[in-house]
């Protein structure tokens, strides 16, 4: 006859929990390794959240051209004007939004 299973105490639980948030299974060679999983931010891969969240200062200070480069080109693809630049109409003041506003 087989051993029947025991309940995992409260601390092995929690364990359990921590582990299974640390690390995933892939296979590797056939054979199924623990790897520590990739850091997220918000349910976000941490590159893609610095993409998205970052501006251009930043991403200079900590050089990080390869990103400006690839923000600059899909600005590029997607036709907008010289002026807008990387930061776009969000980070005009008030009297310049009105001021474009008024010429369209």
């Amino acid at each position: 006859m087989a051993k029947p299973k025991r309940k995992l105490t409260p601390k092995q639980k929690i364990e359990k929990e921590r582990r299974r948030q640390k690390y995933m299974y892939v296979f590797m060679n056939g054979r199924q390794v623990r790897v520590e999983r990739p850091p997220m931010i918000d349910g976000i891969p941490v590159d893609e959240f610095i993409k998205n969240n970052a501006d251009p200062i930043w991403l200079h200070q900590n050089e990080m051209w390869e990103i400006i480069e690839e923000i600059e080109s899909e600005q590029k693809d997607l036709g907008s004007s010289a002026d807008d630049d990387l930061f776009g109409t969000d980070f005009l003041c008030p009297s310049m939004k009105s001021n474009e506003e008024n010429n369209l």
